[in-house]
């Protein structure tokens, strides 16, 4: 396993991390020992950077996190977030962050987490996260719940605009540097190398996309992104590869990220995300795998409050709070 550090923070995080939302049986129903023998094996593998929020299945992913982490807790980097709490469940103020941290903490069965994260903050006003969430985060940073404080989102727009207005030691952002979309690099990751702050990538798969099952019937993408997706599959195949190998394994040799964050409930999954680590020579299929993607290529969705069209026919999202 290799690490690396997280912005100006001491942790020292694997380069995969295991995104815990599928324990909370977002993607299809998990067997609670199963993923609790997922959780061990990726901690004797070398993993130790678990992200969670009380938004995947409502609290359910926390809670067997929580459990599974029992006894292991100081073997791990943990990480959880505040801020949104169902589908269209968002509420930053100071009052529900502070209750919410401590009933996350309960169900984490720890007094603190390495790391808490306003979740979705293009789904808030920049003014109100600025000025009232990330303050009671610092609060209770002092308090010592938090040893750090970061921000997550879709929005690279909102993302940076809240950075920019009040200090934060991470951001997290989700599929935005994938063999599908890789605009990230184009503002955030500057950004992020300029202030000294922790970048997070999620969603290597983009959600499905890049995966080998079905991709899930909620996804926002259109139509052609999908057939995108299955065009790159095909290539792969035609390797002798695997499209999700590959997917994750370009997403992990970005080194201006710390870790890249890919959910897994089962020690199958785990196993084949490993993979990923070892070393092969993917240039010419990605070759092959971009010019097949075309026009889909950096293809986003609305997300947030307030959506607008760019210039560039890409759709984003612009937070005017």
């Amino acid at each position: 396993m290799r690490y690396r550090r997280l912005g100006q923070t001491d942790l020292e995080v694997s380069v995969l991390g295991f995104g815990a939302s599928p324990l909370g049986n977002v993607f299809s129903v998990v067997d609670p020992v199963e993923g609790t023998r997922a959780v061990h094996r990726a901690i004797d593998s070398g993993l130790n950077f678990f992200d969670v929020s009380p938004y995947y299945g409502l609290t359910l992913a926390e809670q067997r996190l929580g459990t599974a982490l029992v006894g292991r807790r100081k073997e791990v980097i943990l990480a959880t977030k505040c801020g949104r709490y169902g589908t269209d469940d968002f509420d930053f103020s100071a009052r529900t962050i502070v209750d919410g941290v401590d009933a996350s903490l309960r169900r984490l069965k720890t007094d603190y987490v390495d790391l808490l994260q306003v979740h979705d903050v293009e789904f808030g006003s920049v003014d109100q996260i600025v000025t009232e969430t990330l303050p009671a985060l610092r609060d209770l940073q002092k308090a010592g719940k938090t040893r750090y404080v970061g921000i997550t989102g879709y929005s690279l727009e909102t993302l940076i605009a809240t950075a920019d207005l009040a200090p934060v030691d991470s951001i997290l952002s989700y599929c935005r540097y994938n063999l599908m979309v890789r605009d990230m690099d184009q503002c955030l990751t500057p950004f992020a190398k300029e202030n000294g702050i922790g970048l997070i990538n999620a969603s290597p798969l983009h959600m499905g996309v890049l995966s080998s099952g079905e991709i899930p019937t909620w996804h926002p993408a259109a139509p052609e992104v999908w057939a995108a997706g299955r065009r790159a599959a095909v290539i792969c195949k035609a390797h002798g590869l695997r499209l999700p190998e590959v997917a994750l394994r370009f997403c992990l040799s970005e080194p201006s990220v710390a870790s890249t964050l890919v959910g897994m409930s089962t020690v199958e999954q785990l196993e084949e995300n490993l993979r990923a680590l070892e070393p092969s020579d993917d240039t010419n299929v990605i070759r092959e795998i971009t010019t097949a993607i075309g026009s889909s290529l950096n293809y986003v969705w609305p997300s947030g409050i307030i959506n607008s069209v760019e210039p560039s026919g890409r759709v984003e999202t612009h937070d005017r709070s």
